[in-house]
């Protein structure tokens, strides 16, 4: 009997593991370290975002455990035939316009004066900067006081100049009150602008004014050719984040008008508000909210493609 003899298998060991390198440690240590931050971030940013898109696309209504389904795009197809919220989406696009173009203009102005050296600089920008640290709540019932038919000051300066002679309902007036508010926002947001284009003028380098001044530009031609150029950037970015800012306004114009009188105050975002607390159609509420994310989206899109494009 012969007795086949099987050859060794080869037996295969497991490399050592390699300690590990110094920046996967370090990658490891950044998450630990932002985990507190992230989690935070997901359960009250990103989880309600989400919730908020689903909650689009159905009949959720106001309730304690109250059932709600899926109903697809009878949200939207309902809002395109709504005609309070075109009129709403009307008032929020001159409303987010006038504030943004008005708040940069006198920003811009104000920069310029903040950086030319003049004296009492030092008191000037503190106080520019007040409208910045008040609560929108605070600036909008202090507006609302000076606004105030009967006993604000407006009225009282207007009517000692000999300009009215009567008192006007400034709040209350379907000519006025959109005017109003658009002056209350632009006093409330143009410190912001104002610092933020005041730190770009004065990262110009002095000497490109020296040499264009030298070459013989005058004022304007400086401005033209030395610092809008530097600021472009700047300006292009601030008028960006103002315009998303001022379209998302609340509580600013709901303590001034609550959105009257007869709407003609009332945001986008008043008009969700309503919908939502008001009548408690969440479901439609939360629609009128992803289709205004979609529309500011469009509209910046556009914006900065074509600034872009001219500055290249």
């Amino acid at each position: 009997m012969t007795v086949v003899s099987q050859a060794p298998q080869p037996t295969h060991t497991r490399p050592p593991k390699r300690p590990p390198t110094q920046a996967t440690a370090n990658r490891r240590a950044l998450w630990f370290l932002l985990l507190p931050s992230l989690v935070p971030v997901v359960l009250f940013s990103v989880y309600p975002l989400l919730n908020g898109i689903w909650l689009g696309f159905t009949d959720a209504q106001a309730g304690y455990q109250v059932d709600y389904h899926f109903n697809g795009l009878d949200n939207y197809v309902r809002l395109l035939k709504d005609d309070v919220f075109w009129n709403s989406f009307k008032v929020g696009l001159i409303w987010a316009f006038s504030v943004t173009i008005l708040q940069f203009v006198l920003a811009l102005g104000l920069a310029l004066l903040l950086n030319a050296g003049l004296r009492f600089q030092w008191l000037v920008r503190p106080l520019a900067l007040v409208p910045w640290a008040m609560p929108s709540v605070i600036v909008a019932i202090l507006w609302k006081l000076i606004y105030h038919p009967d006993a604000g000051i407006l009225n009282a300066v207007l009517k000692g100049l000999g300009i009215i002679d009567t008192n006007i309902n400034w709040l209350g007036s379907f000519e006025l009150a959109l005017p109003a508010v658009i002056v209350v926002g632009v006093w409330a947001g143009m410190p912001q602008t104002t610092v933020t284009l005041l730190a770009g003028l004065q990262n110009t380098p002095y000497e490109l004014h020296e040499a264009a001044a030298l070459d013989g530009a005058n004022g304007w031609q400086r401005f033209r050719t030395v610092t809008w150029p530097a600021l472009r950037p700047i300006a292009i970015a601030i008028s960006s984040l103002d315009f998303v800012w001022n379209f998302n306004s609340f509580g600013l114009v709901y303590v001034l008008t609550e959105g009257g009188p007869g709407g003609r105050t009332q945001l986008p975002m008043l008009f969700a508000y309503q919908r939502a607390f008001g009548n408690g159609e969440f479901g439609y509420a939360a629609a009128l909210g992803n289709a205004m994310v979609i529309v500011i989206m469009a509209i910046m899109g556009a914006y900065l493609w074509r600034q872009l494009k001219e500055a290249v």
